[in-house]
Parts: C-alpha cells; structure tokens; sequence
C-alpha cells in the first residue's frame, strides 16, 4: 500500500467517504479546498455556457461553511437553461469540452469514463441504448460541471499520477423521491455504478441520500484501492469539501488527504496472513490442501511443523493472501483440514517488483533466447537478476556446455543490459 505496484507514484491520495459518502459537488469542493485552482474551474464550468454546451447563464458560487464545527468548501453551479440532452449528447459534450480545455491524455480519459460510467447506468436501467436515453437530474448543468470541474482539478494538483485510495462508501437509507417516483437509497444509477465497478459500499449512518450517482461515477473511476484504515503514509494537505444540506448527527462534508509514503523505494502492500494448527490429517489431505489454496488464488502456503500439548506432534498451515480474499481460503481451510478456526493476521509487507525480460545470447555460434527475472524497487533499481532454468537447459544442451557455465554467461549478459537501464 506504500506504493502502487502498477507504477512509481511519489503521492498517495486517501478518499474518506466512509461517513457522509460522496456527491460530485462534495468531491469538487475538497479538491479546491486542497488548493486546486478555482480560476481555471470555475472557466472550465462557465464554458458549458457557450452554444456548443446550451446551459445559459451558468453561475458558479464557491464559499466557506460550517459543518458540524468543520470548515468546509462548498461550490453550487446553477443554469437557468437547462437543454434536453440525451445519453450520447451529454456524453460528446463532456468529451468535447474536456479536449476544447485542453487537458491531458489522462484527464480526458477520466471525464470520458466518468460520464460514461453514468450515462450507461442511466440506459442500463431504463433498457435504453444512449441516443435513446432521456435524462432529468442527470442532464442538468452539474453532472457535466462537476465531471469537468473534478478532471481539471486532479490535473492542476498533479493527482492523476498518485495511488489514490478510498473507504467504503457510506450510502445513507431510506427512500427519495425524483423524476421517476419514490425509490429505496441508494438510487438505482449510484447502486448500479458502484455494483459494475465491484466498489464496496454501506448504508447508513442516517436515512438521506449520501452517495449520489455523479459522486459514484467519480469515485469509482478515480480509486486504486478501497481500505477501511489510512496506508502508511505522511499527511501532506487535508482538504474538506460540503454538500448542500447540514444535518444534525453528522458532518456533511468529504474529506480527501494527500500524502507521500514512507518508504525507502520497496514497494509495500497489504496482506493477509492465515494459519490453523492441525494434527489429526494425513499427508495425503495436506498436499492436497496445499495444492487447491494455491489454486484458489494464495500467494503462498508453507507447514511449519510443531509440538502440541501432551507433546503430540502437528503442523502450523500458513497461507499468505490479498485481504479480499480472506474469507474464501479460510473456507477452504476449514472444508479440507475440517478445523474449527482460522487466525487472520492482517499486515503490510515490502516487496520488490518482478520483471521477465527476454533477451538473445551468442554462445559458441548457437543463438538462443533467454528469459531472465529481475526484482526492482520501485525506483527502477535491480536487486536480483535469475534467468529461468528451462530456458537455460535448452542452451546447455545446444552448445554442449555446462549448465553453470551457460548461467554465468547469460547472468553478465543480462546484468550488462539491465544495470544500463536503471536510473542514475
């Protein structure tokens, strides 16, 4: 969790919706309440005002509040011409504004997935292609200025490079009542969004709408990981934006934090650790148990063998695992081992990156290629460099040499190759 293992970031952002969820204008506000630049915002916004856009005269109000004894951000967008769009429009809209402000490969492509995300919801549950889907709330002037507006502000503050994380989201309960009647919350658009994305969410803590299905779009399109606690990390800015409504039991505002992690250039995730003590198995059951954990997704599985009480003799199974799968292989524990319990230890551990490299080797006139593992930091820096066995005892045979001397030759190669790669 210290660093992202599909790429280097020097940033961590962590999303606490976990208390009032999360709405777009909630997700604007804490990021301009990080510093984010409200002139370009607020340029962005108003430009949906232009022929190209249709709403007229949009207004953009940005002010400090209290909520609950929190200073908050708060922005509200308003239009008095609210233009019929359907799915597909709303959806060019977005993405033409986002190319006519000029923002980067990766901001666009947040904007676009964000109100496609929404957009496709929509169609989803009214059985509708997008030309075919009639929007009401949705097609009103926030959900494009509030998608706009979050895309610019993640680029002024350089986040569409950072490991962002997010708590589960708190949807809120009870019923609301829009365009198409009275529903149960969360809306069916947020609960589809956030059920094609596989984002854990909860109900409560009050019966209002907490999680509104721009914010959902947002979120979900945003978010490396979901963690219910902070990763290791060293708070930089804290940022709070409001919602509209205040509500007596709780602070209605999004809290984003942004850190850097604290590492020495390991990457670091966070893991599972799974043991039961067995002594009443055979051999036979314990391989076997061994064998599916690995196949139902274990990193690794290790016996650790052991002294009970009365001086009987028994094993310690051990199973390292992603948190998320926790429950499904202590289920298959306890099904093949038949204990009554497992102990899950949850904890971080540092890691290095894992690289296949495939690479050509001349020995004695016979060409042949060779895959080489190398582990890396997450600066890019070699640690180990082992080139895989078969690979090796195909070049052996060919050139009638010795293993170990085909190995060293294909380990300098490699190192020669790699070690001009990594970072000054």
């Amino acid at each position: 969790m210290c660093a992202s293992q599909n790429g280097v970031s020097d940033r961590i952002v962590f999303v606490d919706c976990q208390t009032a969820g999360v709405a777009g204008d909630m997700f604007l506000g804490t990021l301009i309440d990080l510093g984010a630049n409200v002139e370009s915002i607020v340029s962005a916004i108003k430009a949906l005002g232009n022929p190209e856009g249709g709403y007229g005269n949009v207004e953009v109000e940005i002010k400090k509040v209290m909520r609950r004894g929190l200073t908050a951000t708060q922005i509200d967008v308003k239009s008095d011409v609210t233009p019929k769009k359907n799915g597909l429009e709303l959806v060019e809209l977005v993405e033409k504004s986002a190319a006519n402000l000029g923002l980067s490969a990766k901001a666009r492509q947040f904007a676009s997935r964000a109100i496609r995300t929404l957009v496709n919801a929509e169609a989803g549950i009214h059985g509708n292609n997008l030309a075919d889907t009639h929007l009401h709330e949705v097609g009103l002037v926030d959900t494009p200025a509030e998608i706009l507006g979050v895309a610019v502000a993640l680029e002024d503050l350089g986040l569409f490079n950072a490991k962002i994380y997010a708590t589960p989201v708190s949807v809120g309960g009870g019923t609301i009542k829009f365009s198409h009647g009275i529903v149960p919350i969360p809306a069916p658009a947020t609960l589809t969004i956030l059920q094609s994305n596989n984002f854990p969410f909860k109900g409560g803590p009050i019966e209002v709408e907490l999680a509104t299905p721009t914010g959902a779009a947002i979120l979900v399109n945003l978010v490396d990981e979901v963690s219910r606690v902070y990763p290791c990390m060293q708070p930089l800015k804290v940022g709070y934006g409001a919602a509209t409504k205040d509500f007596p039991e709780l602070a209605n505002v999004l809290r984003i934090t942004i850190g850097k992690p604290l590492n020495e250039g390991l990457l670091c995730e966070e893991i599972a650790v799974l043991e039961t003590n067995i002594d009443d198995v055979t051999g036979e059951i314990v391989g076997y148990t061994l064998e599916r954990l690995l196949l139902e997704g274990a990193k690794d599985v290790s016996i650790i063998p052991m002294f009970t009480k009365k001086s009987r003799p028994g094993q310690i199974l051990k199973v390292i695992a992603d948190k998320k799968d926790t429950e499904c292989l202590s289920r298959v524990i306890m099904e093949e081992t038949g204990t009554l319990g497992v102990r899950a230890i949850f904890c971080e551990r540092h890691i290095l990156n894992r690289e296949l490299h495939e690479m050509e080797v001349s020995i004695n006139g016979v060409k042949e290629k060779v895959n080489v593992k190398a582990t890396k930091d997450n600066k890019g820096r070699v640690f180990h460099i082992k080139p895989e066995y078969e690979d090796l005892k195909r070049v052996a045979e060919a050139t009638k040499m010795p293993l170990r001397e085909v190995s060293e030759i294909v380990m300098t190669k490699a190192r020669d190759i790699l070690q001009k790669r990594q970072p000054t």
